[in-house]
């Protein structure tokens, strides 16, 4: 999703949208986020741990779902009106038209990304999870994976299991912009390499997999 539908990444975007909204106090928390950062250069946390930290600085350690979701609305208002490549809504509505099942698989929160996901027109979301506690707040804390790299694979075959799809009778087409999806491309039928990073393009070269500008 993020740099593939949108032009920049979603997840501090997203933080920062809330902190403002619902508690600009939690600013004082600034000064400290950068030591997630070192942590996570450093390999003594992982980056689901970071994306955690930086939320439990910025969003609080459990606010209510239900009065988050208004926000949540608010910051998809905004990422669909000045933060998408117009080429990436034009192909997901070709997908949709050709009779494609239409899945969005992003590291990014399911918290905000399932919006996103229900106002393109998206069958599915697979994205990283968060817990939510029996009183509807929400945690810290992922459930499983961070949704990112060779994870996605997991989720994505979890789903076909779920669906009942075989995958030997269906052709899979994925799109990405990042070399971590790597994995995900090369699983698929179709890959098609999206305004992708330097790195990505080599390989879509070498791979021989479609590139294309969505700028």
């Amino acid at each position: 999703m993020d740099r593939t539908i949108t032009v920049r990444g979603t997840y501090t975007p997203f933080l920062f949208h809330m902190v403002f909204a619902r508690a600009p106090w939690r600013l004082v928390f600034l000064p400290i986020l950068p030591f997630g950062f070192i942590a996570y250069g450093l390999k003594l946390i992982s980056r689901g741990r970071l994306k955690t930290f930086n939320q439990q600085m910025l969003l609080g350690n459990g606010p209510e779902l239900s009065l988050l979701q208004p926000h949540i609305e608010r910051f998809v208002d905004k990422v669909l009106r000045s933060n998408h490549h117009k080429k990436a809504i034009e192909q997901v509505e070709a997908d949709r038209a050709d009779g494609r099942k239409l899945v969005l698989v992003t590291a990014s929160y399911e918290l905000y990304a399932e919006a996103i996901a229900r106002r393109l027109g998206f069958d599915h979301l697979i994205g990283t999870q968060l817990m939510v506690d029996n009183e509807g707040r929400v945690l810290p804390q992922i459930i499983g994976e961070n949704c990112y790299d060779d994870a996605k694979i997991g989720r994505i075959e979890a789903l076909f299991a779920s669906q009942g799809w075989q995958r030997s009778q269906s052709h899979v087409r994925a799109y990405s912009d990042h070399v971590s999806d790597q994995a995900m491309l090369e699983w698929a039928d179709e890959a098609i390499a999206t305004t992708p990073t330097p790195k990505l393009r080599h390989l879509a070269k070498q791979r021989g997999w479609k590139i294309v500008d969505w700028r």
